[in-house]
């Protein structure tokens, strides 16, 4: 990596970039710098240095020629850009997602507002279900043309992708010999027959979890990073309802006050919990935290005593 990439790339983020894309996004790395610099001089914009990054794209906070300070994201995968920025633009209208301002779709680009404060992750502090509930049915109240529902991929294809990169950190992880491959198959089974429903399908965000919500202060709460797709209501909540639990019991719990807010199903959205509970706990495992009472927890939901 050259002097000039790295201001915008360390070396975490370009492991995470290659897990991702493969070694080939090496070469994209290499014109990276080359690619900012293009968009900074058709965009207007002032490069103040590195944002926080994500495992898809490269985040540079930038200012505006009219002095606002936006955040400029870069991908490897174009489609990724615009299906995000497709997705930003369609829930405007609900106030938690940033502005979108420009998008590159040839270079896999967007210009965005930047939303002061912390993420939810980064706080520790875990929120109230009834606002995280009030959030996810602001955003999947919005209404959508058919035109644009018609450019969401199904919520089977994100399903399907996360059990792949799952059962991948399983495999080559100590998770390999903790987590049966078994309790994998049975999740994404369950997972790929819920996804295939026909009952409260929105506009999903696919990937809300504490990480890609931000607390913005008087704004309140900010969406980031949506993985667009198509399918049941329900799916969006699974992260909130294990997220910092301890217990079936409060699992429950959350899980009845995020579908009372919702308006939707409680046991299907306990079915979804339920089906990604293997994926929580091949995290679990990689990240060191065996021993940890969220991994019993996760286990139990996969129906295995521990």
């Amino acid at each position: 990596m050259n002097d000039v990439t790295a201001q915008f790339v360390d070396g975490r983020q370009r492991r995470r970039l290659e897990r991702r894309f493969g070694a080939h996004v090496a070469a994209w790395l290499t014109e990276l710098p080359a690619i900012v610099e293009k968009l900074a001089a058709e965009w207007g914009l002032t490069v103040e240095g590195p944002a926080p990054h994500g495992r898809t794209s490269v985040v540079i906070y930038v200012r505006c020629a009219d002095g606002s300070e936006g955040v400029l994201k870069i991908s490897p995968d174009s489609g990724l850009a615009t299906s995000e920025a497709g997705l930003l633009r369609m829930w405007k209208s609900s106030a938690r997602v940033p502005d979108v301002w420009g998008v590159d779709a040839e270079r896999g680009a967007i210009l965005m507002e930047r939303i002061e404060g912390e993420t939810v992750a980064r706080t520790g502090v875990v929120p109230p279900m009834e606002t995280i509930g009030g959030l996810i049915a602001q955003l999947h109240a919005v209404q959508v043309s058919p035109a644009e529902r018609m450019e969401l991929r199904p919520l089977s294809a994100r399903v399907q992708y996360v059990f792949e990169v799952c059962g991948r950190e399983r495999d080559e992880g100590p998770a390999a010999g903790i987590v049966p491959a078994a309790l994998m198959h049975r999740g994404a089974a369950s997972a790929r027959d819920l996804a295939h429903g026909t009952v409260d399908v929105v506009p999903l965000h696919g990937d809300l979890h504490p990480g890609n919500v931000i607390d913005g202060g008087a704004r309140g709460l900010v969406v980031l990073d949506p993985r667009a797709c198509l399918g049941d209501s329900a799916a969006d909540a699974v992260d909130w309802a294990v997220w910092k639990a301890e217990s079936i019991a409060e699992v429950e719990r959350r899980v009845g006050v995020l579908s009372d807010a919702m308006a939707v199903d409680g046991d299907r959205m306990m079915e979804w919990v339920r089906a990604f509970a293997p994926c929580f706990a091949v995290a679990k495992v990689n990240r060191g935290q065996t021993d940890s009472v969220e991994f019993d927890l996760m286990m139990d939901l996969c129906g295995v005593p521990t």
